[in-house]
């Protein structure tokens, strides 16, 4: 169709991995490979190829199709090494694609790693024009849009420095108001926006929507689910080089974190421990459909999952789950008395379910510490920091402040105005 700007169909990327051989090698290391040579031109006497141990085959996409419309905005999203960036770079020509094709319409600017496109040498005056000269702008078009571009970088005092000075910080700054503001018509963001602070974020974001309002199109990858459900109408899901999913944002988000947010290191599981009367042999945490996840939106039920064993029957016994913030801060405490579902004899195993309700945890990161105890007299077992999980922004009136603290929970308060 005539408003498709982006067509890829089949799209695949072969690496060749290298596998480090012995640092050092004895006689007798010598002695059996020549031994493996000649056993080996023996039985392949024709020269035929025999498979080369250190070296391997990745594939980092594999059969990837899709369109993009003409003022789309597409987060791709995906866990680390599930192709991304190797997209992005495709679609950017930096990379070749191995199989497959693809077709797209417009001049594409890209943002996917700090100091990309610049020139270390050349002043922040000197990239902007070098950067609008290779998207085939003439000096005059840049020299329009050249004040409105160190506007928005806000590095006017540097602009005559050369870039290999600038922070990162500043790089991304100048990076981003170079491509955005050079007219593009595909502007290509990768997870660079993370390195600049929170201000700039949400300053960014609106130049982004700007930009696809003007007819324009964005892809951007992001792990932050809050500036992808913010910024984008439709995105892609990732694993292991394929699309597992696409659709409307919120929908495809809420796929991602019900079904490919798992992280193994997330559980707490004991080795057994028999001398305590009572004591807790795993903790998980668990979403709505069962799985153990380490990722929820903030719209989501979260089920604390604890197996404890009793090899001794204890009496007013508590078991207590505190949810605590990466800084040691204690957000909340629940508990619930033991006595009241065991009877007085040994159990082999026994679960209890917490669950944190949704819209309770603001977005952020945050872990567990449980305690199995006798209130004010002695603790029978105890974990702390345990389960790290975090807390996605799933479109809340507060997204527009992501990477800012506007507390830990989502307080429902009464709100009354008067004249």
């Amino acid at each position: 169709m005539s408003d498709t700007v982006i067509r890829v169909e089949n799209l695949g990327k072969k690496y060749i991995i290298g596998h480090q051989k012995q640092p050092y090698k004895t006689l007798r290391d010598v002695m059996a490979e020549g031994v493996k040579s000649i056993k080996g031109k023996l039985l392949k006497p024709l020269g035929k190829s025999i498979a080369n141990p250190y070296r391997e085959e990745f594939w980092a996409l594999k059969d990837v199709s899709f369109e993009i419309k003409r003022g789309d905005r597409v987060g791709i999203i995906g866990r680390n090494g599930a192709g991304k960036s190797t997209l992005l770079k495709i679609l950017s020509r930096i990379t070749e694609p191995t199989t497959g094709q693809i077709a797209i319409k417009g001049r594409v600017a890209s943002l996917l790693e700090v100091g990309t496109g610049f020139h270390p040498e050349l002043t922040g005056r000197e990239n902007i024009y070098l950067n609008g000269a290779i998207l085939g702008m003439s000096k005059a078009e840049i020299g329009r849009k050249f004040d409105e571009i160190v506007a928005f970088a806000e590095v006017e005092k540097f602009l005559d420095t050369p870039v290999k000075f600038y922070s990162s910080g500043m790089y991304v700054r100048l990076a981003f108001a170079v491509a955005a503001h050079l007219e593009p018509e595909i502007l290509v963001v990768d997870e660079v926006l993370a390195v600049g602070d929170a201000k700039f974020q949400q300053k960014c974001l609106g130049k982004m929507k700007d930009v696809s309002g003007e007819g324009r199109t964005v892809l951007f990858v992001s792990h932050q689910m809050g500036m992808i459900n913010q910024l984008c109408s439709d995105a892609i899901v990732l694993q292991k080089g394929e699309i597992i999913k696409q659709g409307k944002t919120k929908e495809t988000i809420s796929y991602y974190l019900e079904n490919l947010a798992f992280n193994q290191d997330n559980s707490y599981i004991s080795t057994q421990c028999k001398e305590k009367e009572i004591f807790i042999t795993e903790t998980r945490t668990v979403n709505e459909c069962g799985a153990y996840v380490s990722e929820f939106g903030h719209i989501n039920a979260i089920t604390i999952k604890i197996k404890f064993r009793i090899n001794k029957y204890v009496d007013d016994t508590v078991l207590t789950v505190t949810v605590k913030d990466l800084q040691g801060r204690k957000i909340f405490s629940s508990q619930t008395e033991l006595g009241k579902y065991l009877s007085n004899k040994m159990v082999e195993e026994t679960t209890a379910n917490m669950t944190i309700p949704p819209k309770l945890l603001t977005p952020g990161n945050y872990c567990l510490a449980t305690a199995i105890h006798i209130p004010n007299v002695r603790v029978l077992d105890r974990m702390e920091d345990i389960c790290k999980f975090t807390i996605t922004d799933m479109g809340s009136e507060f997204a527009i402040y992501e990477g800012l603290d506007y507390g830990c929970i989502f307080a429902n308060c009464a709100w009354k105005l008067e004249q």
